[in-house]
């Protein structure tokens, strides 16, 4: 169990780093796109061009998720606590029938 973990340490982090990059890009284009006065005077699609950048990475963030990237960060805690509900099923029958 511990191979299987330590092997998807270095992808899961190249995944975060990732989602944290593609995170960070949203929230800056959000800023700007929501502070920009013609937002709320174009219609959505004119003010989505207006912003590139904010489209592009809201773009780039929903292919991340749809690619599984929700998945991929999550794994090596979904191992961790997956093998420590098994680990305390295994140990806790065994205690109780000491008694």
């Amino acid at each position: 169990m511990t191979e299987i973990i330590s092997s998807s340490h270095p992808g899961a982090l190249r995944w975060r780093v990732a989602l944290l990059v593609s995170s960070l890009c949203v929230a800056m284009g959000a800023l700007s796109w929501l502070g920009d006065p013609l937002t709320a005077e174009v219609s959505f699609l004119a003010s989505l061009a207006l912003h590139p950048y904010f489209a592009a990475s809201v773009a780039v963030f929903v292919l991340l998720f749809c690619a599984g990237i929700h998945r991929r960060v999550v794994a090596p805690a979904i191992f961790v606590s997956r093998s420590a509900k098994i680990r305390i099923w295994v140990v806790v029958p065994t205690v109780q029938s000491l008694y």
